[in-house]
Order: C-alpha cells, then sequence, then structure tokens
C-alpha cells in the first residue's frame, strides 16, 4: 500500500466513528477526514491538477490542512507545506522553485500568497497567475460540499515523492528535500511504536504539520493508528495546559521552548495533567535540568529523540522505559543506521567526536531538481547532517556540536544566509553577518551584526539608535517573524579572515 493516503482509508473503515481532528468544540471523525479528502481529489481533478503536480498548502494546524493533505496524497500529487508566517517573496521562491501547480492559502494568508503567486508568474513570463484557493473555516468546506467525492486513491511508487519539504543551509537557498510514500509511512509506524500511540489516545497538535515532526508524529501517526489529534494552531503555554486538561491529553510533541513555558506558566500547579502518559522533546537540545523538573510536574515521561527533514525525520530515539541517559538523543531506530564519519568519509569508533551521517528507509530520495545539493549530501549512500556528535560506550549519541551555523530559534531553522541578504538590500548596509546568541527562553536568538556605509555612519547615539530600529523593521517585514533579527548591532567593520571571509567565531554581541 504505497500511497500514504491508504493509511486514511484503512482507519476510516476500521474506526469510521473516533475523533480523528479536534480544534476546540469542532470534531471530524475519520469517516469524515475520509469523505472531505475525497472532496479535495475531486476538487483538484476539476482545476485540471494532474498526478506528479506539486500542490502547496499555506496554512497553520486547522482541520482542512489535514482534509487538503490527505487530498493531495491521494490524487497522486505531491504535497508542498509552507510555513503561513512566510511573506510574499519567501512563499514566490518555494511556488517557483517547486514549480507548483496551485496553492491552497489559509485566509489569514491569502494576500501574501496571491502576491507571491504574481511574482512567480511573472519570474516565469506567464501571462496568467497561479491560482490560489483561500481556505476559511466556512465558504471553503460549502465550495467543497458542491464537489463529488472520488473514492480512489491514486496508485504510486514506494519510491515516488509524497511531499516537498523546504529547508536550507548555511549557503544558498531553501532546498526540497523529497520525501516518499515509504519514508513517511515507515516513519509513522515507528513514531507510533515508540510512543506506543494507540486507539484512544490523544495527541497534542501544537506541532505545525508544515514542520516534518507534527506531520509524521502527530497527523500521520495518529492517522495510521486511529488516535485523536486535537489541535492548537499558535502555541502558548496557558491554552496547551487548558486542552491537556480538558481533552484528556495523553501524548505530547513539543520543542524545548514549549516545555519550558508551560513550566513556568502560574496555571501549571493547578491544572489536571493526570492524563498525560509521554511527551517527546526535539527540534533542539533539550536542557536536563527542563527534562527533570517537567518529569517532577507532570509525571509522565519526557523522551528526546532527534532527527531532521532530510529523514521524515525520526533518526534516534530514547526508548519508554528504560534507563536514560539525560543530554542523549538516544539509539538509532529500527532499519536506521548511523555513524560517526571523519572529512575523509572515515567511520570513528565509540569516544571520538564526527559528523553524525544517516542510512535507511529514513533518508529523502534528494533535493528537488537539484542533483549537486543531493550528492552533497548524500555523497556514498549516507546522509551528512551537518552535526558533530559521539557514541558512548553503550551506543547512546550525543550531540556535540552543530557543524553548520543554523540557528535554532524555538525549535525553527534560521539560516543566517537568507536573513543576511535582506539586509544587504537595505541602502546603509555595507556588510552584515547574522549569528544566534544564547536565550534562556528560545534556545538561541537572533542578532545581526551589521557594518554601515560611510556615508550612512550616525553621528550620535540617537541617530545610531534609530538606523538601528530601522534596519531592525526594514528585515521584520521582509522576512517570517522568527527570522527577523531581534537585535541589530552596528560596527565599523567586521572580523575577515586573510581571504575576506567574514569570521562569525570572533563577533563579541
Amino acid at each position: 500500500m504505497p500511497n500514504l493516503a491508504n493509511n486514511l482509508a484503512l482507519t476510516a473503515q476500521q474506526h469510521p466513528d473516533s475523533v480523528a481532528i479536534r480544534l476546540d468544540d469542532m470534531d471530524f471523525t475519520f469517516a469524515a477526514l475520509e469523505e472531505w479528502s475525497q472532496r479535495v481529489s475531486g476538487f483538484m481533478a476539476q482545476k485540471g491538477v494532474h498526478p506528479g503536480d506539486r500542490i502547496a498548502l499555506i496554512m497553520p494546524n486547522i482541520p482542512q490542512m489535514a482534509f487538503i493533505y490527505y487530498g493531495v496524497l491521494r490524487f497522486g500529487a505531491i504535497v508542498v507545506p509552507l510555513n503561513p508566517l512566510l511573506k510574499a517573496r519567501e512563499i514566490a521562491y518555494h511556488l517557483s522553485d517547486s514549480g507548483a501547480r496551485l496553492v491552497f492559502a489559509w485566509e489569514g494568508v491569502a494576500a501574501e500568497a496571491e502576491s507571491a503567486a504574481g511574482q512567480t508568474a511573472a519570474a516565469a513570463d506567464q501571462g496568467t497567475t497561479l491560482e490560489v484557493i483561500t481556505v476559511d473555516s466556512g465558504t471553503f468546506l460549502q465550495q467543497l460540499s458542491a464537489v463529488e467525492p472520488v473514492p480512489q486513491i491514486a496508485e504510486v511508487a514506494a519510491e515516488d515523492t509524497a511531499v516537498l519539504l523546504y529547508t536550507s543551509g548555511t549557503t544558498g537557498r531553501p532546498k526540497g528535500a523529497a520525501l516518499t510514500h515509504t519514508n513517511l509511512h515507515r516513519n509513522a509506524e515507528i513514531s507510533r511504536d515508540l510512543m506506543g500511540t494507540a486507539v484512544g489516545d490523544v495527541l497534542f497538535g501544537g506541532l505545525p504539520f508544515f514542520h516534518i515532526f507534527g506531520q509524521t508524529c502527530a497527523l500521520n501517526a495518529s492517522v495510521l493508528t486511529g488516535a485523536t489529534v486535537t489541535l492548537l494552531p499558535r502555541f502558548e503555554p496557558g491554552k496547551a495546559l487548558e486542552i491537556i486538561a480538558r481533552d484528556r491529553v495523553t501524548i505530547f510533541e513539543g520543542v524545548p521552548t514549549m516545555y519550558i513555558a508551560m513550566l513556568r506558566h502560574p496555571a501549571v500547579s493547578t491544572t489536571d495533567l493526570s492524563s498525560l502518559r509521554v511527551a517527546v522533546s526535539g527540534g533542539s537540545a533539550l536542557p536536563v535540568e527542563v527534562l527533570h523538573e517537567f518529569e517532577r510536574v507532570f509525571s509522565a515521561e519526557l523522551l528526546e529523540g532527534y532527527g531532521l527533514s532530510e529523514t521524515s525525520p525520526i533518526v534516534s530515539f530514547n526508548r519508554r522505559g528504560t534507563d536514560r541517559k539525560p543530554g542523549s538523543i538516544g539509539t538509532p531506530v529500527d532499519g536506521v543506521e548511523v555513524r560517526m564519519l571523519d572529512v575523509d568519509g572515515v567511520e570513528l569508533p565509540a569516544g571520538e567526536v564526527g559528523e553524525l551521517s544517516v542510512r535507511g528507509h529514513c533518508v529523502m530520495k534528494g533535493y528537488w531538481n537539484n542533483d549537486e545539493a543531493t550528492a552533497a549530501a548524500i555523497p556514498d549512500g549516507w546522509f551528512r547532517t551537518g552535526d558533530l556528535a559521539r557514541f558512548d560506550e553503550d551506543g547512546a549519541i550525543f550531540i556535540v556540536d552543530r557543524k553548520k551555523d543554523v540557528i535554532l530559534r524555538g525549535g525553527y531553522n534560521v539560516y543566517p544566509r537568507e536573513v543576511e541578504e535582506v539586509l544587504y538590500e537595505h541602502p546603509a548596509v555595507a556588510e552584515a553577518t547574522v549569528i544566534g546568541v544564547p536565550d534562556e527562553v528560545h534556545g538561541e536568538e537572533i542578532v545581526a551584526v551589521v557594518g554601515i556605509k560611510t556615508e550612512a555612519v550616525p553621528t550620535d547615539g540617537t541617530a545610531r539608535d534609530r538606523l538601528s530600529a530601522e534596519i531592525l523593521e526594514f528585515t521584520k517585514v521582509r522576512v517570517a517573524a522568527y527570522k527577523y533579527p531581534r537585535r541589530v548591532v552596528l560596527v565599523e567593520a567586521l572580523p575577515k579572515g586573510p581571504t575576506g571571509k567574514i569570521l562569525k567565531r570572533e563577533i563579541q554581541v
């Protein structure tokens, strides 16, 4: 059953009346989710979409995201999930690079999507604008209600691409990781087994479905199992605690900043947390003290795992009911191999630090239309993660450092070059670099260090502050909210090496 949509069809047949998706007082059963996905499939046929076409989804965690996701897969097309916080210029790049055929955009981002579609068409010298379908709570469902359901599920090969998930390195523009139906199905099975997810479980749906963690471990794993996902479109710790108590959440999935925020919220001491059985952390390193405090306050196991967009995502995990090593990301999951390799691709023994490299069913097919990047990332069948790590004597993995300059803010990857390119567009900026600095709340915070053109150098402190604020605002309106620098530091010149390369390691802020 290669097509991932078969998981929904089978669960809807076995558990039609069980709640699949909940958003506050709205419940959608598996039978309803299956029917809406069939109507989405019919809708795309009406729009002239073909199997293999790329379909962009730009929306937060709302039930319609699940309908459309499985409808696109059912039709045999490829899902391109995008962050609804992206701005038009960012969306336009993704639409162009993926060659998107149709866009489903949440009403809150529809204007940005329309602008992006226009830019995409203009860049390609097309006579017509890429069509954007606005997804709201009323009109969209009425529109779908008039469409004849298409029960057939397109036949696909196991290695056909199901999802294009865009990610970035520290150089170049975002790349589309091509995840296959097999990648995603096997990882959903792994997630189900590691967390012990079963019919009747309620999973917290605060991780965005446009991100691989939430998509695989919440949406796909629950659909595979017949469990319920209760949604929180925008994380807020008080609301998260309310949902745990209200919906009797049994499995919580989050990033470290979520756990920190809930532990610090005044309602945590009065909230009924007794339903919670297990929690999972990923996205960035989990402080050991947070792990211990969470388990003491919530009386539930908190398990840390490791993965990336390119690995669907789970690579390693700490197992339930075992003696865990705080600070470790666990051991490789079934069917996945991990090695620490030196710069020449030679495997290193336990205890020695090397680049964490992965082989197995979780590894992407490659980067979309980017053979050069694919060959660099997977030169010999082993995917190079860019993270430096070591095994201990028991085979537990410990991340030592990050080879890349990626900033991890609140569980989101922020890629400095993308922000730097925007900074360079400001007329006063001569040179710029973006770095991450430790932050108690977000793990890392974003700081831009900017060298100013001679003619624009501020004459006094007031003018300096005004220019810093202006550059910050300039960047803020051009990139997603989690990407813009929270501080702009003005300097005469940035430190450089003999080749003129900016030396980030020498910057002090």
